[in-house]
């Protein structure tokens, strides 16, 4: 990768996608729940076998994420990220498109705090009237957080 389409690519980590996907990815707070919902698929860990589940993503700092949400038990798709970080996003509400991606867990402490807390700002805007509210910070700060990188 030349270094002009590295820096645009780090500057907008979408730009390389059609636009139909950019909008579906770009999801704000007004997204309602069917905008947030899509499957991965993953590498079982142990058994090689590919594993697929429906889940939320998120959207913050300009980035795109996946979350265990509140509380911090143990997840398979998390298990199986940590050991093999390619994996598919499948979009699935309006656009259909399955995305090539890597997941980076998410360490460093600020991005996390900063991610989280959107995150949970996010879950309490009055969008999703099915939503359990108020979502409260110090439930989700033990949270998986993953970010991911689309190819």
């Amino acid at each position: 990768m030349n270094p002009a389409h590295r820096e645009r690519r780090r500057l907008d980590p979408l730009a390389h996608l059609p636009y139909e996907i950019r909008r579906a990815i770009e999801i704000t707070p007004a997204a309602g729940t069917r905008e947030r919902i899509v499957d991965i698929t993953t590498t079982g860990r142990r058994t090689g076998l590919p594993r697929r589940i429906e889940i939320f993503f998120y959207r913050a700092n300009g980035a795109t994420y996946l979350c265990s949400g509140a509380g911090a038990g143990p997840t398979d798709w998390y298990a199986n990220l940590r050991t093999n970080p390619t994996f598919t996003f499948h979009l699935k509400n309006g656009i259909r498109a399955d995305l090539p991606a890597h997941a980076t867990i998410v360490t460093d402490p600020t991005e996390r705090a900063a991610v989280i807390a959107a995150i949970v700002d996010d879950l309490n805007q009055p969008h999703d009237p099915g939503t359990i509210r108020p979502t409260r910070l110090q439930d989700w700060s033990a949270s998986r957080l993953i970010r991911i990188d689309f190819d």
